[in-house]
């Protein structure tokens, strides 16, 4: 079975951390959302390999959708809670993931962002992942 088929819902929740930071700065490029991906894969492979994980040096943006997606990455993951605005706990219960499904699924999205903006430059992903979400 093909990652975009078994973890659908997971890709879901990565792209919609990402899509939420992009809704509140218009500003953000398919390359700070690289970057994001890019520290949570060495981040996520570095515990996964009991390592300890690289030092983060993002830029700004970067780090609102590194912030951002690994909230959504710790619950997936079954470690935290989802909290919607107001404080209040959503009623959504997931099978948590393992850090390896975890990390292949963080490597699809990044595939992904990197074709989108090969087609449709700068902000190529983020306006196509936008409409769907």
């Amino acid at each position: 079975m093909k990652i975009e088929e078994e973890y659908q819902d997971v890709l879901q929740n990565i792209e919609f951390g990402i899509v939420v930071v992009y809704r509140q700065n218009a500003a953000l490029l398919d390359y700070d959302v690289l970057d994001a991906l890019e520290a949570l894969t060495r981040f996520y492979a570095a515990e996964e390999a009991s390592r300890n994980p690289p030092p983060l040096r993002l830029a700004e943006r970067a780090q609102v959708v590194f912030d951002s997606v690994k909230n959504f990455c710790e619950w997936r993951l079954g470690r935290q809670q989802l909290f919607q605005p107001g404080g209040e706990q959503p009623d959504l219960e997931t099978e948590p993931l393992t850090v390896g499904e975890l990390v292949a699924c963080l490597k699809r999205i990044h595939t992904s962002v990197r074709r989108w903006n090969k087609q449709g430059g700068r902000q190529g992903y983020l306006k196509f992942v936008s409409e769907f979400l």
